[in-house]
Order: structure tokens, then sequence, then C-alpha cells
């Protein structure tokens, strides 16, 4: 596959404007432990190879397991998920596939036991974002592989 444009330079006020809500989600207080899974899960639902190589890098620079990074698309099945990443998964993947589903009483509930309210709107951006991040790199087909993680301090 070819990467169509470099979004990059093609828009860099729209890339700024990304950043800016990126840079609100690293910093919102939400574990960034749970953030990675969350991105890597979008990522996964959404088929965008660039932000699925980026959240596994980054995931595990900041120590992640490999074997509950290998096992998130199955975390039902698995013992591995703490109750709040186990929300956190179910909220994402409900709003990521949010033209096919609703979004029922009992699971906004569940996830709301794990979340405060302030916690549940930064979750809930933290989706926005990834999702808005997989339309770039599925649109303009931004090439895997080539992301580096920041050296961990």
């Amino acid at each position: 596959m070819t990467q169509r444009i470099e979004y990059t330079k093609a828009a860099p006020g729209a890339v700024r404007a990304m950043y800016q809500l990126e840079h609100y989600v690293r910093n919102c207080g939400i574990e960034h432990s749970l953030l990675e899974l969350v991105k890597f899960r979008a990522s996964q639902i959404n088929g965008c190879a660039y932000c699925m190589d980026m959240h596994t890098k980054d995931a595990r620079a900041a120590g992640e397991s490999e074997q509950r990074l290998y096992l998130l698309s199955v975390w039902r099945e698995t013992s591995f998920y703490s109750e709040r990443e186990q929300a956190a998964l179910e909220w994402t993947e409900a709003l990521t596939l949010l033209p096919s589903n609703d979004v029922p009483d009992e699971l906004y509930e569940r996830v709301h036991a794990q979340f405060n309210d302030e916690e549940l709107t930064n979750l809930t951006l933290a989706i926005v974002a990834i999702n808005g991040w997989n339309r770039f790199g599925v649109g303009f087909r931004s090439e895997p592989g080539t992301y580096q993680p920041a050296q961990q301090r």
C-alpha cells in the first residue's frame, strides 16, 4: 500500500488541532497504560495498521506485556484485564462501533461504576481522538512500521 497524501503537510492546521486534542488526552489523568489499551483496541476495530503499530510500540515501551497485547482482541475470554480496563474496553468498542450499536444503559452503568464523571468524559474524548487518528491513518494509508516511540525517562 502506498500513502495517498502527507496530510501533516497538506493541512498542518488540522494536524495541529488533532495534536492539541491528543495533548489533552495524554494529560487528563487517566492511566497511560489504560489509554494505550483503548487506543490499540479502537485501532484493531478500525483496521488502522499504522496506529496499531504505534500503540503496541508505545505500550511495550511503557512496560505493557506482550501477552496482554496479543490477546486484546479477545479480552473478554481472558482474566488478564482489570475490571476498570474491561469497562474501558467495552466502552471503547461501543463508541467505536456506534453506527451499528446502541450504547445501552447497562453498559453505561458498568462503565460509570469504574470511572467518575470527569474520567468517563476524558475516556470518551480519548476514544474520539483515536477514532479520528484512525480515519487519517486508514483514509490516507499511513505506512505502518515507520513509527518509533519516544525514549522512556
